[in-house]
């Protein structure tokens, strides 16, 4: 199971009971974020994950309401007592970023590594058990859309082991530990697992206009949390020029991926009551809610049959 928490929804600048953008998702006790705005740390505190198990922090793009946060979690990671390395991934220049930011957070008892992101690179990113896969998005920056996959593998079929004339006390330690010897011969996984089993599957994007690919990035994810930035069908024009999105188009993304839920998220400091519009997103796509502060859920895999 995927346990997934907005940590922030704010876009721009933090407001009243709303942070600036974060995502959280945990599996199997391990954590990775997705985009750290400023507040990050105060509202990860109220959820009460903890700081140490975070491995990875990545980035959709480097404007401020999206990284300015990062600092004090870094020097808050630290002081968790963290010592493994961090994993940080985002566009082209996160070193650049990140060193900067880090003047103010000199020292860490845990190094960084960074994954740089490009558009030709088409490979998804493997972050202990999570898969991330990433694709460009429509702003006035560099920018991508990330989704995370946890992956299932098939069931183990003995009589594939049975054919293969490996013992019984074998097939355990197959499962477990992905290979094993026995007199002279290697024997993998995908010798004795029937096929892949339908997995956990979760699509983030901020700060895009709706480009059909996002939709094919996001083809039949249980959750999509997408940026909704103006509630109102009237601030169109200021949608496509800044490059943001309005409710109905996040909707309309999300029927088109032919996604489980939409959640909204990444809303403008003027959108007070962003409620007063959920009905602009539900007539499309009817299982659409507001995302919230620390508002959680946790996926599961898919019933067999």
């Amino acid at each position: 199971m995927l346990d997934v928490c907005l940590l922030g929804t704010g876009g721009m600048m933090p407001m009243p009971g709303r942070f600036l953008t974060a995502l959280a998702l945990r599996l199997n006790g391990r954590m990775m974020l997705i985009d750290c705005g400023e507040g990050t740390q105060v509202t990860m505190k109220m959820l009460g994950w903890g700081f140490k198990t975070i491995d990875a922090i990545c980035f959709t793009h480097f404007h401020a309401d999206h990284i300015s946060g990062l600092p004090g979690l870094l020097l808050t990671i630290g002081n968790s007592g963290r010592t493994e390395p961090l994993c940080l991934v985002g566009p082209q220049g996160l070193p650049y970023i990140v060193e900067g930011l880090r003047r103010i957070a000199p020292e860490l008892p845990f190094p960084i590594t960074y994954m740089e992101l490009n558009r030709e690179t088409e490979q998804p990113l493997h972050i202990g058990e999570f898969e991330l896969s990433f694709c460009p998005a429509d702003h006035m920056v560099r920018c991508f859309a990330y989704r995370v996959d946890v992956r299932r593998r098939g069931k183990f079929d003995p009589k594939k082991a049975e054919a293969l004339g490996l013992p019984r006390p074998f097939w355990g330690k197959l499962q477990k530990e992905g290979a094993v010897e026995y007199e002279g011969r290697w024997y993998t996984p995908d010798l004795v697992l029937g096929a892949e089993r339908p997995g956990i599957a979760v699509a983030y994007c901020t700060d895009s206009r709706p480009v059909e690919r996002l939709s094919a990035f996001a083809a039949d994810v249980q959750l999509f949390i997408c940026e909704g930035m103006y509630g109102e069908e009237e601030k169109k024009a200021k949608a496509r020029e800044y490059k943001h999105m309005l409710f109905s188009e996040a909707a309309h993304l999300a029927k088109a991926a032919n996604a489980q839920a939409l959640w909204l998220t990444h809303f403008s400091p003027s959108l007070h009551e962003p409620e007063a519009y959920l009905q602009n997103a539900a007539d499309i796509f009817p299982n659409t809610e507001l995302g919230e502060e620390r508002k959680c859920t946790t996926l599961y895999f898919p019933q067999e049959g």
